[in-house]
């Protein structure tokens, strides 16, 4: 926790005791049968942790960005989907604080810090994927409102959230395709639907859904910063700690499976003595161990940038990138090293191997992170420190 002041080190330590006292014992019942957790939900709000991003007046528990990103792996350590909740709220917070008017600060930050207004992020859409730019849902503005069409899907959290920070065109025929891009700040009402919770290999207990608009009328006040065709810059910004956030989780999965395979490595014995003397085994917990501080490196790196008001897409995305490969492999070497146990479900590692894909696929592609690494190292011509 270097470069954290004392106060921070203190609730990135009051989250790990949450995690270990209240988390852990319930993860795996909650995740088999994909139950919500109200309870866990509830504690995270009295830990102030939906308003990390939010800074007084409205918030009262603002950390920077490296002990948030420590936060996000402490609790993704004990449940990944625990951060999964609270992440797209944050790039929400971070977009109405950066862009929003006077009157969206004071509207729905203060209830945003305290997690009693629930936000998430529109952006994907039914076979549009990682293509933002050629998003089909319309905002059509009409006198003092927008009348919205379109659907959306893989949207977290769209049952219990009340805001939608929702992409969407207001000019479609603006050239280029982003600049007639805006983000309108919705709440739920007649014209929006929620058709289904999607099915997920991992993930559980949190909703991912589908939604749709038809003719739903919102006031003009709701566009994002009050000005037309900012939203798809906006949003890259805010996607920017959306995937510090990502990669946050992936440590967070990757570590609970490195602990995991420690200890069992430490208990289980074969031909006379722990597997972890066995060499095949020391060497993938010395991998394992080398990947996942890399990782961290990588992220905290990022992080450090994003807070200091530096560009950050390239370190984020290096960051997303690399600790989410990192976690794949390190849950797939944890059911290596358990063997057989780690097939079975009474074992916490079959859960990470089904939770680390998510990161690889979420918050962008790692083939679009490459894409993103790729065309900033042209744009600024060095790699030098």
């Amino acid at each position: 926790m270097e470069g954290l002041n004392e106060e921070e080190q203190e609730i990135v330590k009051m989250v790990r005791e949450f995690v270990d006292r209240e988390v852990k014992p319930v993860a795996q019942e909650l995740d088999h049968t994909d139950t919500y957790p109200e309870k866990l939900i509830e504690q995270m709000k009295r830990l102030g942790v939906f308003g990390l991003a939010i800074p007084e007046p409205w918030g009262e528990a603002r950390v920077s960005t490296p002990c948030y990103a420590l936060v996000t792996e402490e609790l993704a350590r004990g449940w990944m989907s625990l951060a999964g909740a609270m992440g797209g709220h944050t790039v929400v917070a971070k977009l109405i604080l950066d862009y929003g008017t006077q009157e969206q600060k004071d509207g729905y930050l203060p209830r945003m810090a305290t997690g009693a207004l629930r936000a998430t992020m529109a952006l994907t859409e039914p076979g549009g994927g990682s293509d933002l730019q050629a998003m089909r849902t319309s905002a059509t503005r009409t006198g003092d409102e927008y009348v919205i069409n379109g659907s959306k899907t893989w949207i977290t959290n769209a049952r219990r959230s009340e805001l939608i920070a929702l992409l969407c065109k207001t000019d479609p025929t603006a050239t280029p395709a982003h600049k007639g891009i805006s983000i309108l700040l919705v709440e739920k009402g007649p014209g929006f639907t929620l058709s289904r919770d999607l099915p997920k290999l991992g993930y559980k207990g949190v909703e991912s859904c589908e939604i749709a608009f038809d003719d739903f009328h919102v006031p003009a006040s709701c566009l994002l910063g009050a000005r037309e065709g900012l939203g798809f810059a906006q949003m890259m910004r805010g996607l920017e700690i959306g995937r510090i956030q990502v990669a946050s989780r992936a440590l967070g999965v990757g570590r609970a499976a490195l602990e995991d395979a420690l200890r069992y490595s430490q208990e289980r014995e074969s031909f006379g003595k722990p597997i972890w003397r066995h060499q095949s085994i020391g060497n993938y917990l010395a991998d394992m161990a080398t990947r996942l501080t890399a990782a961290r490196q990588l992220v905290l790196y990022a992080s450090r940038r994003f807070e200091a008001g530096e560009r950050a897409d390239m370190e984020a995305g290096m960051a997303k990138l690399f600790a989410s490969e990192t976690a794949m492999q390190i849950a797939l070497d944890a059911i290596r090293i358990h063997g057989g146990y780690g097939y079975s479900t009474e074992f916490d590692v079959e859960r990470y191997f089904r939770d680390a894909p998510l990161m690889i696929v979420g918050e962008g592609t790692n083939e679009i992170q490459r894409n993103v690494i790729t065309r900033q190292l042209i744009s600024r011509g060095t790699v030098a420190p």
